[in-house]
């Protein structure tokens, strides 16, 4: 149990940045988005997900094959690249100015996230030594 412990700290992670991430909305009336192509639950659910399940399958490398989980890491997060380029697709197909804030958020999401997955590979790979 206490080898998914990673899991429970990217949802707690994720569940952090979200109630921050509206709270900024909420506090800043003026970063409204107006028709979202995507809401912000729909993308905090689809990077948690994605989160998610890269940790679980590097936890199952780490215990199977410790040498390979950088290169796993390095896999499952360009894949992730790749999916998420789809689904930022619509956003970037359109151009006005309510798109700029929305691109902003993708990114930053994107960032975080990944932020996320990288400290924990990173506790991953030590735990070994």
């Amino acid at each position: 149990m206490i080898q998914y412990k990673p899991v429970f700290y990217t949802l707690l992670s994720a569940v952090v940045l979200y109630l921050i991430h509206n709270l900024v909305f909420f506090l800043a009336g003026n970063l409204k988005i107006e028709n979202p192509t995507h809401s912000l639950e729909v993308l905090y659910s689809f990077f948690t997900i994605c989160s998610i399940f890269i940790i679980m399958l590097l936890i199952k490398v780490s215990q199977k094959s410790f040498d390979n989980v950088g290169m796993v890491f390095l896999i499952a997060t360009s894949i992730k690249m790749v999916v998420c380029y789809f689904v930022l697709q619509p956003i970037l197909n359109i151009s006005n100015e309510n798109i700029k804030i929305e691109k902003m958020n993708f990114f930053m999401m994107f960032i975080l996230f990944l932020a996320i997955e990288t400290v924990i590979t990173i506790r991953i790979l030590n735990n070994k030594q």
